[in-house]
């Protein structure tokens, strides 16, 4: 054995506790034992080492047993419907708990087997986790439902499991299997992309043509879309209402920003480290949910669309296409979005505002989801508006003290081209698109 299956063993003695009968015969036995050795009567010392052996050697049976392993080996299975899970929605997990070979030692230690299930506390919701357990001789289901609260990767598992000696007097608790990365999406909103308050945004500025039937491709329909143009035949096909979009319209490239600086920072896990608070995560989760709706929205409606967020890699998101797929890598994208504060997250916004602009395609929206900023970088952020069309979406900030920037920024943004609405964090993405919007007319 090298020393790292030592070490796992030594882990597993150590988890091993007396059940009430084991520590009942422990008594016993060291008082026979002692009154033994007063009375000078062999026998009766034999008789409590005996009791003594018998729980130590359950003792060591169960500590140095691996459920993974061996005749009796136990594999995991879990599977989530739907993964990813959005925040706020419901998913079910199914956990089988299964004998690798039909041997009478994984029967037998499935039928003395407790099973609890670890799941991260974003996961468990408002409620926790109740679970249905069904136990078969070769496995043990279990079903049930979690309700992530918040976007995030979190892990669930894995699998606790509680376990006694066939004398029942000594029991354990040992993990069993991996645990499983749970991706939870933000919540997003139908945003109306197509609105007659824009315009006709959406076409490019120089170079279309008229459209011929041949160039038409089909996708899903969205709130906005003429019914004039709905695909009857792929409708039917599909099942579900399908509209013709005409490749060669022009539809406009759409980049959605995302300033860093209005999310929580990753919590600081050192010594006297501070979390941040909860109305802060909660205005962060708002700005992502806000941004991601934007950007869907657009997304089918069957613009090229991109959500960047600052920091991490200062290379541009790639346009996406498709309602379904280019959504699922969106959103994807979000997953692990943290905060950013102070200078880094400055030079963060700055950094990717300069990237954008080498990546700038003519004609772009851009649509900006910012807090407020100081002057370098107010300009940097005006510049995007030179090009194409820019709007933004300026969050106030809850402090008093964060708030005398917001004026100016509106004002350096407009002066650029911009159009701009300022929101407070929490409104729903429907009223700010809708401010914006009724600006923008």
């Amino acid at each position: 054995m090298n020393v790292e299956q030592v070490t796992s063993a030594l882990r597993r003695l150590v988890r091993v506790r007396p059940t009430a009968r084991g520590a009942a015969l422990i008594s016993a036995g060291g008082v026979l034992v002692v009154v033994g050795v007063v009375l000078d009567l062999p026998d009766l010392v034999g008789l409590g080492a005996a009791a003594l052996l018998v729980v130590l050697a359950a003792w060591v049976s169960l500590g140095v047993q691996r459920l993974d392993a061996g005749r009796g080996a136990l594999d995991v299975e879990r599977r989530l419907d739907p993964h990813p899970v959005v925040a706020g929605q419901h998913a079910t997990t199914q956990l089988v708990v299964r004998a690798r070979a039909r041997t009478g030692a994984a029967f037998e230690r499935l039928a003395r087997l407790r099973l609890s299930e670890q799941a991260a506390h974003e996961l468990a919701g408002p409620h926790g986790i109740r679970a249905r357990v069904r136990a078969h001789p070769d496995r043990v289901a279990v079903q049930y439902t979690i309700a992530p609260v918040r976007r995030g990767r979190w892990s669930l598992g894995p699998v606790l499991t509680t376990r006694s000696d066939v004398f029942g007097l000594a029991r354990t608790t040992q993990p069993l299997g991996a645990s499983t990365p749970v991706s939870v999406w933000p919540r997003t909103t139908h945003v109306p992309a197509h609105s007659a308050a824009l315009g006709d945004v959406d076409r490019a500025a120089s170079g279309a043509r008229l459209a011929s039937s041949d160039d038409s491709v089909i996708r899903e329909y969205v709130p906005g879309d003429d019914p004039r143009r709905v695909h009857w035949a792929g409708s039917a096909r599909q099942g579900r209402l399908m509209v013709r979009a005409d490749e060669s319209a022009g539809l406009r490239p759409v980049t959605v920003l995302l300033d860093s600086g209005l999310l929580a920072p990753a919590s600081d896990e050192r010594p006297g480290g501070r979390a941040p608070t909860h109305a802060t995560v909660e205005d962060g989760e708002w700005a992502v949910e806000l941004a991601a709706s934007i950007a869907t929205s657009f997304l089918e409606a069957g613009h090229p669309t991109r959500l960047s967020a600052t920091g991490g890699t200062h290379q541009p998101a790639t346009h996406l296409s498709g309602a379904r797929t280019g959504r699922a890598v969106m959103l994807d994208s979000t997953v692990d979005l943290s905060g950013l504060r102070g200078a880094a997250a400055t030079r963060a916004l700055e950094q990717t505002v300069q990237a954008l602009r080498a990546d700038r395609r003519q004609s772009e929206i851009t649509v900006a989801v910012l807090g407020p900023t100081t002057g370098p970088t107010r300009h940097a952020v005006a510049s995007l508006g030179a090009d194409g069309v820019a709007w933004a979406l300026l969050v106030v900030p809850r402090a008093e003290g964060m708030r005398h920037d917001v004026e100016p920024t509106a004002d350096d943004l407009r002066s650029a081209g911009w159009r701009v609405t300022t929101c407070a964090p929490g409104t729903p993405p429907e009223r700010v698109w809708s401010a914006l919007t009724e600006r923008v007319a």
